[in-house]
């Protein structure tokens, strides 16, 4: 897959993009998709990701713009469904220097936070704190994000 933003056949997003895709996905759009998190903060972290290898929001189009934002609204509603969180960062990394893992495939990453929840063991401890398996996560996910889908039709 390629576009403007370049060779993507090694970008996992765009492996993912495809329909036969990762099994974490929990729900796709026309133009976009969301995942949660292989490696994440905490239970839920999920990820708005367009279809397309885009490394910004300036080379999105207005369909991925609109459903990217969607998707967004739809992670916040599921995740405080599902697990009642104090709060949720919502944040996009542009480069490197910004803390991106995933160069040139721009993400949303929503993520739910409670008080006192354990990030300090990743910085401190080099280690995750996850109680819920991510098979479970999706299991507790599909269902509100088909629900919402079907509600936006």
């Amino acid at each position: 897959m390629t576009s403007s933003g370049g060779s993507s056949t090694e970008c996992i997003f765009c492996r993912t993009s495809e329909p036969d895709g990762a099994t974490l996905v929990v729900a796709r759009g026309s133009v976009s998709f969301v995942i949660l998190n292989l490696y994440p903060y905490n239970n839920g972290h999920l990820m708005v990701v367009p279809n397309r290898h885009a490394p910004n929001l300036a080379t999105l189009t207005g369909d991925e713009q609109a459903e990217l934002m969607r998707l967004t609204r739809h992670a916040e509603i599921a995740l405080t469904e599902a697990y009642s969180p104090h709060g949720i960062n919502v944040g996009i990394n542009l480069g490197k220097a910004a803390g991106a893992g995933v160069l040139d495939h721009l993400h949303v990453h929503v993520v739910p936070r409670w008080n006192g929840d354990t990030n300090f063991m990743t910085a401190i401890g080099e280690t995750r704190v996850l109680p819920e398996d991510l098979n479970v996560s999706v299991a507790k996910l599909r269902p509100i994000f088909e629900r919402l889908a079907a509600a936006d039709r």
